[in-house]
């Protein structure tokens, strides 16, 4: 079933650094960014200093934000949401900078740091469903904490350690007292204590993406990337000894988020040996998205995102509609004994396995390797994306033309698993050319040495000597022989 439509719908994200404005499309449990434009305004940067908004940065800000009204007006946008967070909360002006934002035709709403963090923790749990621990959002002008577990974002605090508060070279041991200060009369320390820890904000994921460029992570994806804890004292050496021209150029960070680093970096040393983490996990969903999980009804977030996400790119691109589960049901008795991991993996697969077919023949598996590596999926890592990689360049043909760096990410034995699965898949279709029917009168099974595909005897022509060739390449890598059989 399609899933349900929704939107257009903006956000406009005041924040203490930058200022946002996206729009989103799509379906409503993992939705699209039609646009995304973002100003470092840096609201905040007044704050250590004298408590108040700097001015340049307002003026930066009002025009942003008078583009952004006339740009919602344009794209017909059902809603959109105006938020502003700590700067304006905490600066002295912030009220009177409110009032100029609504003279613009907007209608702002200021934050409290508990509903900011509530959100942010939202935004996680919404993009990694299983998320238990922590979500840590920095911003320029505060860091909220919030635990996470079972789907829920429960007790959150906001403490002012943004990136422009404590500074570009910020001491460690008073960020550790300020945490344990602010965290004195909360349970986060023994929430966050061997769970994980979710960064939210652009400081860390800008910090993800300089430990992925520089230790040669074959798939520079930030979210779900772990950071490995022993990393930091790396990262701040890197941080110390290259310019800002020369880490722009070796990472794409842009050059007005670099300066924030040597601070994202120190207020996460201090966070780990403040919280006891075992694991710290960054997350591309965050407030904004939060704002849009809050909204959905319980049977839409229960929904899986990247199956959710696998359906509407399936029947975009597809040629025959979603058909997909019913593929997965057909070839799930020769994939006995796969965890649950697994078979969500391989759903996910069969449910993209069309994607590729209006590209030219020699290139499709090297397209549905790229939508499957560098997909805007969540609810998946690296390990994963290199999964549906492996299995869709089966699929449409590419049995060994996988980049081995990519393969790396497999664990042992899974590369002729997954193989297979896109070996099944192609059997899948080219026996019922498409057409669900006709497949869910067929079987396959494995019986003792044999892959055997199970035939109507009033459809045996349809066994031709295509469907011969898929079945045996299938039987072949799963070590055994095809053999038909006509009912």
């Amino acid at each position: 079933m399609a899933a349900k439509q929704f939107g257009p719908i903006g956000i406009i994200d005041i924040g203490s650094n930058s200022v946002r404005f996206v729009a989103y499309g799509g379906i409503a449990r993992v939705p699209s960014v039609l646009f995304n434009e973002k100003v470092m305004a840096a609201l905040g940067r007044g704050l250590a200093r004298d408590g108040m908004l700097d001015e340049q940065a307002m003026e930066l800000t009002l025009r942003s934000l008078a583009r952004f009204r006339q740009l919602g007006r344009e794209m017909g946008l059902k809603k959109l949401h105006t938020v502003a967070t700590a700067a304006v909360r905490d600066a002295s002006n912030g009220p009177a900078f409110l009032k100029r934002i609504a003279a613009l035709g907007l209608k702002p709403r200021l934050l409290p740091g508990q509903e900011e963090a509530e959100l942010s923790g939202l935004g996680v749990i919404s993009a990694i469903p299983q998320a238990r621990g922590v979500v840590a959002d920095l911003g320029g002008g505060s860091l909220e904490l919030i635990g996470v577990a079972r789907g829920a974002a429960g007790e959150g605090v906001s403490l002012p350690l943004g990136s422009l508060r404590v500074g570009s070279a910020p001491d460690k041991a008073v960020i550790v007292g300020a945490l344990k200060a602010g965290l004195k009369q909360s349970r986060l320390r023994s929430a966050a204590r061997d769970q994980g820890l979710y960064l939210v904000g652009g400081s860390f994921r800008a910090l993800a993406l300089l430990d992925m460029k520089t230790s040669g992570h074959p798939l520079p994806i930030v979210h779900n990337h772990r950071i490995a804890a022993g990393r930091l004292s790396d990262l701040r050496a890197i941080l110390g000894t290259l310019a800002i021209e020369e880490l722009g150029m070796l990472t794409g960070i842009s050059s007005s988020r670099i300066p924030t680093l040597p601070a994202a970096a120190t207020i996460l040393e201090a966070m780990i040996e403040t919280l006891g983490p075992k694991r710290i996990v960054v997350s591309a969903f965050g407030l904004r998205e939060g704002l849009l999980y809050r909204d959905l009804t319980e049977d839409v977030r229960h929904q899986d995102p990247l199956l959710a996400a696998a359906v509407e790119v399936g029947e975009q691109l597809g040629r025959f509609g979603d058909h997909g589960a019913a593929i997965d049901q057909w070839m799930d008795p020769i994939f006995p004994d796969e965890s649950a991991e697994m078979q969500r993996l391989r759903l996910a697969a069969c449910l993209l396995g069309d994607i590729a077919w209006n590209a030219h023949p020699d290139f499709r598996a090297e397209r549905a390797v790229d939508m499957a590596i560098h997909g805007n999926w969540v609810g998946i890592d690296a390990h994963g994306r290199a999964v549906l990689g492996r299995g869709l360049s089966a699929a449409f043909g590419g049995d060994s033309g996988f980049d081995p760096r990519l393969a790396a990410l497999l664990k042992p034995g899974e590369s002729d698993r997954v193989l297979s699965w896109g070996r099944a898949l192609r059997l899948a279709q080219r026996l019922s050319g498409g057409t669900e029917a006709l497949l869910r009168r067929t079987e396959i099974a494995l019986e003792p040495g044999r892959v055997v595909l199970m035939i109507p005897a009033k459809y045996r022509e349809l066994y031709a000597g295509a469907v011969e060739r898929r079945l045996q390449q299938l039987a072949k890598s799963l070590g055994r022989i095809g053999e038909p059989r006509f009912t």
